[in-house]
């Protein structure tokens, strides 16, 4: 595992640990940011710890045509439960993913230095959200970072039942044919759900290069 310089690049794919860690240190600018996300390597690091950044193997993904709707979300969406809107309140979203209380986790991974940097993202037009209202008032939504052809989800959170559920089916469903995957990272019981499976990162890659080559 190389510690990274000022100067952005980032180690062979072989570097990668068995944990998935690819590297550590360097920084969270703009640019480096762009990188990572550009060659499918993203950060995540408690708070007074080093940068530490992840290149998971396997890789959990959602195929858009592979979408998983319930019965009840269909009623819940066809009943307009909630209203979606995106890059409206970029800040507030991330606030919120990060004061959302996680099984197993103690604190929380987004910490006042990831906030910021992924606020200088979105205003630089790299980082999105999507927002879920209810009666005019915000109760879900999530953030994630636009690259090469693919979404890759950072962060949701939802105040009231099937929330970020549903705006997470909004966005894929709106931007099926934009995005040849979603990039959900590692593992979670509750995109499975929604038709998210793993791959192996050989495939994950040959995705991300096919679309970066394609534009």
């Amino acid at each position: 595992m190389k510690k990274l310089s000022e100067e952005l690049i980032f180690p062979d794919y072989a570097a990668t640990n068995s944990y998935g860690i690819i590297a550590y240190g360097g920084d969270l600018s703009v640019e480096r940011l762009k990188l990572a996300y550009s060659k499918g390597i993203f950060p995540w690091f408690n708070e007074n710890e080093p940068i530490l950044w992840w290149f998971p193997n396997p890789r959990f993904v959602l195929f858009p045509d592979e979408l998983k709707i319930s019965k009840s979300m269909r009623k819940i969406l066809r009943n307009e439960e909630f209203q979606f809107t995106e890059n409206n309140c970029f800040e507030e979203v991330i606030y919120n993913c990060g004061q959302i209380n996680r099984p197993g986790q103690k604190g929380s991974w987004i910490t006042n230095e990831m906030r910021e940097a992924y606020i200088r993202l979105h205003k630089s037009g790299i980082a999105k959200s999507v927002e879920v209202w209810q009666n005019e008032e915000l109760v879900g939504g999530f953030y994630g970072i636009e690259t090469n052809g693919i979404f890759c989800g950072e962060s949701m959170f939802a105040k009231v039942s099937n929330a970020s559920k549903s705006g997470f089916i909004y966005f894929v469903q709106k931007y099926a044919e934009k995005y040849a995957i979603i990039d959900c990272q590692v593992y979670t019981e509750h995109l499975e759900s929604l038709g998210a499976r793993e791959i192996s990162s050989d495939e994950f890659l040959k995705l991300l290069n096919k679309k970066s080559n394609s534009i």
